[in-house]
């Protein structure tokens, strides 16, 4: 995913009422920003790191730019980390039609925001002649608290768990359901459920795997000028099959 234009860099003084930032440009005017991210961004939202911005050339948006990088120290490294939520779902998209996940290979036909079960809309519906439909449903990722561990969600998402409830069902109606993790950062090797952020997702996850949604993970490289699908991430997550007793669930 390119930018359409190479993003602006500046230095962050605070974020606030979930959706607005003020940052300090380079020249050092002061600049209210829009931040498409509803989670709690957790250590991307520091006062004084660079961050980096894009501008639209819509004249009825009230906020000119929007909050799209931020650059955070990661034990001792230096990274680029995307905040903005709206971007992973274009990305999966690409990737997908360009066949760079192999896992949702073979698919000749991909629609968008289609509607499906108790009113909801999937992410990506992916068809083939003589094949089930897959349900595709993406999440962006940005949380990282042990060194090379993402994790997932950052923040309470009842929502999030309403989507691992769809999957479910149309898992049992004989369809394939895929969870698309998208981290949007590239010092990651493993992911999993941050379930002490929402209890609750970590056990619609853990039902809706026991019914049989899959999981895939993948990284992401970031410039100020494009953002790309990179790697797959191993999965490193606990499943209780018995009382007193867990499995760590391996890659696919």
């Amino acid at each position: 995913m390119n930018f359409a234009a190479p993003l602006i860099s500046a230095t962050l003084v605070k974020r606030y009422k979930r959706f607005l930032a003020d940052v300090i440009l380079e020249n050092g005017d002061e600049l209210t920003v829009h931040c498409a991210n509803p989670g709690a961004m957790e250590g991307l939202n520091t006062p004084g790191i660079k961050v980096w911005l894009s501008k639209s050339d819509n004249p009825k948006r009230k906020l000119s730019h929007s909050w799209e990088l931020a650059q955070v120290d990661s034990f001792g490294e230096k990274i680029m980390v995307g905040i903005n939520t709206m971007h992973p779902n274009k990305l999966a998209f690409e990737a997908i039609q360009q066949g760079r996940i192999p896992e949702l290979a073979g698919y000749n036909e991909i629609k968008k925001e289609v509607r499906y079960g108790e009113n909801s809309r999937i992410d990506l519906l992916l068809s083939k002649t003589g094949a089930d439909l897959c349900y595709v449903e993406v999440k962006n990722v940005h949380l990282l608290r042990q060194q090379g561990l993402a994790e997932f969600p950052d923040s309470v998402t009842k929502r999030g768990a309403k989507h691992l409830h769809e999957l479910s069902n149309m898992v049992q109606e004989g369809h394939r359901a895929v969870m698309f993790y998208i981290v949007q950062r590239d010092d990651c090797q493993k992911f999993t459920i941050a379930g002490d952020k929402d209890p609750n997702y970590a056990k619609a996850f853990e039902k809706a795997r026991q019914t049989g949604v899959e999981a895939i993970v993948y990284d992401c490289s970031l410039t100020p000028q494009k953002i790309e699908i990179n790697h797959r991430l191993e999965l490193a997550i606990p499943i209780a099959r018995k009382p007193g007793t867990q499995v760590c669930v391996k890659p696919l």
